[in-house]
């Protein structure tokens, strides 16, 4: 009986000796990923893993050693360390986004396109999900799912700035003018300093064939961003259009001064000749 009560007390001695070394492994790498200390959270994360493969925990474990993983850059890896996550809970929504996001980076747009799903699925209202989901109908052009999407975003916030901005673009896609030009309109009354707004109402004017007003446009984004050498490739492509030759000559020297490469404009320059 001594025996027996001696096995007892040694093997649950084991067990809290392997209980507490993982918990201390997690703190430790929880603190090591605050402290921005990465790869050494990553190694404890995994020693603990390793340590204890079947503690209710792990699926935590999995989450937190995948966002370190992301930040160190590590995506495939993040990928992984996520999918086991889920392996575990399939219905951690934040893990769900979590690796949708990661998809998206390596332009794997179908199975981020799942995990969009099942967020949605599981949360209807899940605004992150649905804008994601919708910027990939926009893609597939299938424009009547996107705008749903948008529509029940718009729903829940009336103010969704990338909501109104896709729904503008979706517009403009469908040959809606008034509406796209309306929805941009209204954007910039909001957000008069967004330069990237001006440009995008650029492009719907030379889409409407309104070469002056475009570029006026561009020039009021010049006034935020005198910088954005793309503003300044764009306003050359109008110019040439145009046959303002020193102008269009102007603007792409502009843009090389900036930074474009000069090989990129060069048929584009010679043509003002």
């Amino acid at each position: 009986m001594k025996r027996i009560l001696l096995c007892l007390i040694c093997i649950f001695s084991l067990l809290g000796s392997k209980a507490q070394s993982y918990n201390e492994l997690v703190e430790k790498a929880m603190d090591y990923t605050f402290k921005d200390s990465l790869q050494q959270a990553e190694e404890l994360f995994r020693e603990a893993l390793r340590l204890d493969p079947y503690n209710a925990r792990n699926a935590l474990l999995f989450s937190n050693l995948g966002t370190v993983l992301k930040r160190q850059g590590k995506i495939d890896e993040a990928i992984d360390s996520y999918t086991m996550s889920l392996n575990i809970t399939p219905y951690a929504t934040a893990i769900l986004l979590n690796r949708a996001t990661l998809y998206m980076e390596k332009n794997l747009t179908e199975k981020a396109y799942l995990d969009y799903c099942n967020v949605i699925d599981l949360l209807p209202n899940d605004k992150e999900a649905r804008l994601f989901r919708a910027y990939i109908y926009m893609k597939r052009r299938q424009y009547k799912e996107a705008r749903i999407d948008y529509n029940v975003i718009l729903g829940l916030d009336a103010k969704h700035k990338a909501a109104r901005l896709g729904l503008a673009m979706l517009d403009q896609k469908e040959g809606r003018y008034i509406a796209a030009r309306d929805g941009m309109n209204l954007l910039i009354e909001d957000y008069p300093k967004d330069a990237s707004l001006y440009k995008m109402r650029a492009n719907l004017e030379l889409e409407q064939n309104f070469p002056d007003a475009a570029l006026l446009d561009l020039e009021e984004a010049l006034k935020l961003d005198a910088r954005d050498a793309d503003t300044h490739v764009m306003m050359g492509d109008i110019y040439l259009q145009m046959e303002k030759k020193h102008e269009a000559r102007e603007a792409y020297e502009k843009a090389v001064s900036l930074g474009v490469p000069r090989m990129e404009l060069m048929e584009k320059l010679k043509k003002r000749k």
